[in-house]
């Protein structure tokens, strides 16, 4: 029934999403704009890494776009509550963890399919990275997304409000962004700010994505960000549910 339930909550909000040409377009905005106005001031500079500059670059912005796209995701949500979607729901036999599965699952391929349009641009911008690399990329981006759109679901349950959402949200995103060295590599900076950053998550995915863009598979770096991203993960649906559950929604 968990399956079933979720399948139809996915089929519901993909095809809303479907219909959206601006969601779809407009959510890869930003990755796309630092990728043409910022990466060309890389080219060129000592990073630190024995990669080039894109390298360095566009696993960043892969991430940025799961990091903020999936933290906002909650405002469709107190949409629906306003509308009285999530009411009706209230009173219908489907899982109450499918309400949440199927949303994140929408987000989840959502904001893969623009991670694959902003790798198509990168590549003809100059982006040189093995397959297997990208792949991996693209899987972080949507354990990413699942983990952040769950928690982000769960913060909308909680809230009536886009004005209540909206101040938590960017409180937690813009620490996170800036700790995490999506633009360029943390160990640039001081001592302090380096060590600091290994206190978020977020890092982990960086450096591990980074190291898979350079065809190197063996890396601590990627260990430890496949073992952050799935716990985080697991972390972050689980919360999910049980406020869905408890909310009754």
């Amino acid at each position: 029934m968990l399956l079933h339930d979720t399948a139809l909550i996915f089929g519901r909000y993909a095809r809303q999403t479907l219909r959206s040409r601006f969601q779809i377009l407009f959510g890869i905005l930003m990755p796309l704009l630092y990728l043409l106005f910022f990466g060309p001031l890389l080219t060129g500079l000592p990073l630190g890494e024995d990669t080039d500059s894109w390298q360095i670059l566009v696993p960043g912005l892969l991430l940025q776009l799961g990091l903020f796209g999936a933290s906002f995701a909650g405002f469709g949500l107190i949409i629906d509550k306003s509308t009285g979607v999530v009411e009706r729901m209230r009173v219908t036999p489907v899982s109450r963890a499918a309400l949440l599965l199927g949303r994140v699952l929408r987000d989840a391929l959502l904001f893969m399919f623009q991670a694959v349009l902003l790798v198509l641009v990168a590549v003809l911008m100059g982006l040189r990275a093995p397959l297997p690399g990208v792949l991996i990329g693209f899987a972080f981006v949507g354990l990413l997304t699942v983990s952040l759109a769950s928690l982000s679901y769960a913060l909308a349950m909680r809230v009536s409000t886009p004005q209540e959402f909206g101040p938590v949200i960017n409180a937690l995103t813009m620490p996170a962004m800036l700790l995490s060295g999506l633009m360029l590599p943390m160990m640039l900076g001081p001592k302090w700010l380096d060590v600091l950053s290994h206190f978020t998550p977020f890092r982990y995915l960086v450096d591990a994505v980074r190291d898979a863009y350079a065809g190197t598979y063996a890396s601590a770096h990627l260990l430890y960000g496949v073992i952050v991203a799935l716990g985080f993960a697991a972390l972050a649906v689980t919360v999910g549910t049980g406020v869905f559950r408890k909310a009754g929604a």
